[in-house]
């Protein structure tokens, strides 16, 4: 988990030392991203299902494998082209093994207490990767160059493969005969690859281009031919009784509103940081490091026994709370801020994140049995990842299309920068709050013994 969430934040700080060696062009850069990001997302919910046909082991094994291999293959890339393609392995090889990770913490830890603990772990690992991609990625960056912020993972995928060997006991799942949908899996695949294809390049082409319309409406005709065929199938890939819960659906729906507005919190932070107060890459990791310990401290220390005393449903509410209030004092960022005073307590208020992240991640799992575990996970985590990409089309679109108006009315750079991050940062509030209405109707705790 560390290593994923890591390489998807330490590529960002970075892009320009990549464009400025391997030549690539504005829009070909984006692709750095774009590929990783498409093949994670799409594959996150076949991969799920497999794991629980195979084994899970065996899938986060060969996921493991499969990424610490393409991050080599990414460290010696010497043309934009050999880099894309490996990025797009590492997204394969992240969705393997990420979409099973919680389906074996869930069937490993089966007491609540114990498995609450297990989850703010993994929830406070992938916080944590986040903001420690964003300084590693700016020290590696200026101290040696750009090649070593993917050569980085192999010690790590080497120690990971080392430990989960031994660690993690062999499961032989269910048998490809229990769910080896192939019609399926082409429709589930294809569908989210162009529904994210489509999202990622709207920034580029907008919102009511042929190109947006077009993907849009085939990956909505793939999907719900998905459905249609999952309804029907003697061995459906996806069972639909997973939606069966509306606990699961709503936590999926719950995480994905609040990844796509807490995008404007991570990444457009960074850009106000850097392009409008002037800070350095390793100077902006180390700004956005109080927000990964305030995450981090909450994981560890409070949300099991907040969730165990007044029940997941509660903690959320109030985690999402602080979000709400950390977004409205993000819309106003004057110009020439202070970090102590405008910006600390912006991330210290990120504690919101660490309260409702493992709260949702116990009721997105709440359903699952040893049969689908595999598959809740695989689904919370490609919500997951629509959020992101959802966050990433929405806000950065809002945010430039604000400053280009305010740069035409004559405004400074500066000022234009900030007040298109205002809007981003208005928007996003206004998905958490929808997000709390969400989980206000749906979810409730589980039962406990």
């Amino acid at each position: 988990m560390l290593m994923t969430v890591l390489d998807g934040s330490i590529v960002t700080v970075a892009m320009p030392a990549i464009q400025a060696d391997l030549g690539f062009s504005p829009g070909g850069l984006s692709w750095v991203v774009n590929a990783y990001l498409i093949a994670f997302g799409s594959l996150l919910l076949l991969a799920g299902r497999l794991g629980d046909l195979i084994g899970r082991k065996r899938m986060f094994l060969a996921g493991t494998a499969v990424f610490t291999g393409a991050s080599v293959l990414a460290g010696f890339a010497s043309s934009p082209a050999v880099l894309i393609a490996a990025r797009f392995l590492q997204g394969l090889g992240s969705a393997m093994a990420s979409a099973v990770s919680l389906g074996i913490l869930i069937t490993l830890f089966t007491g609540a207490r114990e498995r609450a603990r297990a989850i703010a772990v993994f929830s406070f690992t992938g916080a944590a990767g986040a903001s420690l991609g964003q300084v590693l990625g700016g020290i590696l960056t200026d101290a040696l160059d750009w090649h070593w912020i993917f050569f980085i993972n192999l010690p790590i995928g080497l120690a990971t493969l080392l430990l989960a060997l031994p660690a993690l006991p062999a499961d032989r799942g269910l048998g490809l005969a229990a769910g080896a949908d192939v019609i399926g899996a082409v429709l589930v695949t294809a569908g989210l690859m162009a529904g994210i294809y489509a999202v990622v390049e709207v920034e580029r082409y907008g919102w009511t281009a042929a190109h947006t319309l077009g993907f849009g409406s085939l990956s909505a005709a793939l999907l719900a031919a998905f459905v249609l065929r999952q309804a029907t199938s003697r061995t459906p890939l996806m069972p639909l009784r997973i939606f069966r819960s509306r606990v699961v659906v709503g936590a999926n729906l719950v995480q994905m509103l609040m990844v796509a507005a807490l995008f404007s919190f991570q990444i457009l932070v960074a850009l106000y940081l850097q392009k409008v107060l002037g800070y350095g890459a390793a100077e902006t990791g180390l700004a956005m490091l109080p927000a990964a310990a305030v995450i981090g401290a909450v994981s560890l220390g409070a949300s099991s026994r907040l969730n165990a005393r007044f029940g997941e449903r509660a903690v959320v509410l109030a985690g999402l709370a602080l979000l709400v209030l950390a977004l409205g004092l993000l819309t106003r960022l004057p110009v020439h801020a202070d970090y102590a005073t405008d910006l600390l307590p912006v991330m210290l208020l990120a504690a919101g994140f660490g309260l409702a992240l493992p709260a949702l991640t116990t009721l997105g799992m709440s359903g699952a049995g040893e049969q689908d575990a595999g598959l809740a996970s695989g689904l919370f985590n490609t919500t997951q990842q629509i959020g992101m990409a959802l966050g990433v089309a929405v806000l950065s679109t809002l945010a430039a299309s604000r400053t280009g108006s305010l740069e035409s009315a004559g405004r400074t750079t500066a000022e234009a920068l900030t007040g298109g991050y205002h809007l981003a940062f208005a928007v996003g509030a206004g998905l958490l709050l929808t997000a709390t209405a969400v989980a206000a109707t749906l979810l409730r705790s589980p039962r406990r013994p």
